[in-house]
Formats: C-alpha cells, sequence, structure tokens
C-alpha cells in the first residue's frame, strides 16, 4: 500500500513532500497506513523462519546422503524461499511501512510452495513404478513432465503478478498485477486439484488388482511405506488448503480483510506450509527408496517397468 505526499502532509507537521512512506514509523504514522494493517508477530514469524531453517539443514544432511538430486533441489529451494519471506516478515514487525519487506515476503511466500509440489510430483512417478505403469493412465515422465511444467507456468504469473502489483504506478496497474497473481494461483489450484484426481484414479486401479495390494519388491515394511504415501498425501492437502485460501485473499486485493489480518494467514499459509514441509521431511523418499531412487530413469524416458527396490539406505539415487 502506497502512502502519498497529501496524506502525510496530514500527518506530520513539517514538509510533505520532504516525508515519504519509507520515514514512517509506528510511532509517526497510523497502521492503516501500513503495508499491512497489523504488526506482525515476531514470535509466531521468528518460529516458521526457526522450523524451516531447521527443515533445510535436515534436507541438507538427507539430499547428500541419498543424493535424491530432484528431490533435493525441489525442497530446498522452496525452504530456502519460505526463510527469506518469514525473514522479511520479522523485519516488518520493526517496520511494517517500508515496501522493501513486504515485496520480498510477499513474492517469496507465494511462489514458494510451488516448488514443494514439484517435490510431490517426482514422488509419484516412483511410486508409480513400484507398483506397475500399468495401472496409470499415462507414464510416470508423462505425470512428471506434465505436472512440473504447471508448477513453471504458475510459477511465473505468480512472481510476475507479484512484482507488478506492489511496484504499480497507478491503481489500475497494480489491480492487473494481482489479477496475474490470483490466475497463477487459481491455475495452481486446479493443477493439484488434477494431480489428485489421477492420484486417486491409480490408487483405485491399485486397489481393484489384488496382487499389487503390495508394493512390488519391498523390503522395507508395509507401514513405512503407505507412511510415505499418507505423509506425501497430508502434503497435497495442505498445500491445496494454502492455494484456496491465497486466491480468496487476494481477491480483495492488498486492501481487503483477508490480506490484513494476520491470523487466518499465519494458520493457513503459515501453519498449512508447515505441515506440508515436515510431511516431505519425515517421509524423505531417501528413508524409503534408498538407493531405488535413481533405479528408474524416469525424467530421462524410462519406460517404467524398472521394479525398484525399497529400503536400502546404501547406494546413490537420482
Amino acid at each position: 500500500m502506497s502512502l502519498n505526499s497529501s496524506s502525510l502532509g496530514n500527518l506530520t507537521a513539517g514538509n510533505p513532500t520532504n516525508f515519504t512512506i519509507d520515514d514512517c514509523t509506528l510511532s509517526l504514522c497510523p497502521i492503516i497506513y501500513a503495508q499491512v494493517h497489523y504488526d506482525p508477530s515476531l514470535a509466531g514469524n521468528a518460529l516458521y523462519l526457526a522450523i524451516f531453517g531447521l527443515l533445510l539443514i535436515v534436507h541438507l544432511f538427507f539430499g547428500t546422503r541419498y543424493r535424491t538430486w530432484a528431490f533435493f533441489g525441489s525442497l530446498v529451494g522452496g525452504l530456502l524461499l519460505e526463510i527469506i519471506g518469514y525473514a522479511a516478515r520479522v523485519a516488518m514487525h520493526f517496520n511494517p511501512f517500508l515496501s522493501n519487506p513486504f515485496l520480498i515476503y510477499l513474492i517469496c511466500l507465494t511462489i514458494a510452495p510451488v516448488f514443494l509440489t514439484a517435490a510431490i510430483y517426482l514422488c509419484l512417478a516412483r511410486i508409480i513404478v513400484v507398483y506397475g505403469k500399468q495401472y496409470a493412465r499415462f507414464a510416470p515422465r508423462t505425470y512428471t513432465i506434465f505436472f512440473i511444467c504447471c508448477d513453471i507456468f504458475s510459477l511465473v504469473l505468480q512472481a510476475t503478478g507479484g512484482g507488478m502489483a506492489d511496484t504499480a504506478n497507478d491503481p489500475s496497474q497494480g489491480q492487473t498485477g494481482i489479477n496475474i497473481m490470483i490466475a497463477g494461483l487459481a491455475f495452481q489450484v486446479v493443477s493439484l486439484t488434477l494431480f489428485a484426481l489421477l492420484c486417486a484414479d491409480f490408487a483405485w486401479n491399485v486397489r481393484r488388482a489384488r496382487n499389487a495390494r503390495t508394493p512390488l519388491h519391498v523390503s522395507s515394511s508395509r507401514a513405512k511405506f503407505h507412511g510415505f504415501l499418507y505423509a506425501l498425501g497430508l502434503a497435497t492437502l495442505t498445500i491445496y488448503i494454502r492455494s484456496c485460501f491465497r486466491v480468496a485473499e487476494l481477491q480483495g486485493g492488498f486492501n481487503g480483510t483477508l490480506a490484513n489480518e494476520e491470523v487466518p494467514f499465519m494458520i493457513l499459509e503459515g501453519a498449512m506450509v508447515v505441515i506440508a514441509a515436515i510431511s516431505l521431511t519425515v517421509a524423505h523418499p531417501g528413508l524409503i527408496f534408498g538407493k531405488s531412487w535413481g533405479a528408474a530413469d524416469i525424467l530421462n524416458g524410462d519406460s517404467g517397468e524398472t521394479k525398484l527396490e525399497l529400503g536400502s539406505s546404501s547406494g546413490v539415487g537420482r
């Protein structure tokens, strides 16, 4: 939200032309003129910052140990953006009038979950190989490439819209940016819905085939592998809830009610992404697949007939 010189002139005794929004503090200007109409919680945002920082350290360890490079890159990218975003919100606690921390938080936290969903898509391709590609509508490689392309498209829309909205010189341009962000988030919701439907279709086909109810060549416990599947489902659900919330939030614009209430944001944005990130950590594919993560070269066009052997922690993966 921008504050023009005439508004500032009513708030300050000095020359309004020499006083800008960046000169505002909570002691000088009303909170309604801040980038958000509340003082971001230091404790809450610092807590999320610490959680994502801890999860990043864990993934740095798991990624280098199991060499699940594609999954590793997706999670690290998402977690780094979450860390930067919440660091910016911590900075906003001390001065919510500055535009740079707001822009950093807005863009980073908007696009970060896109990287988490990319990691989920990579896992689905391996799960299909485990059970058998005959139960899927498409080849494992097709799922991965299609949904990651959807992620990239959504990412471009959200980042572009966020930048336009906060650097707009007039309300019309700002609304255009908001609309582009909404389009990106809505596209993410649609792609997640399609992903969930295809997952459900695959699960139903596996369930109908009695001889496919147990993963092929599973050397780890069935409960452990099923826990991995439930964790992926939980991560998908929480990111879906978060994306729906962000669409509703931005529908009202930056001056809308949802965009200026912290409690819904901390629960439906922060907590949902925390749950998703924790789920993707405790159910890290390296702990389940071990060296078999790279046994099927899905991204390079493997037919999907390679049967993965789960549970080995030695060796390397892709």
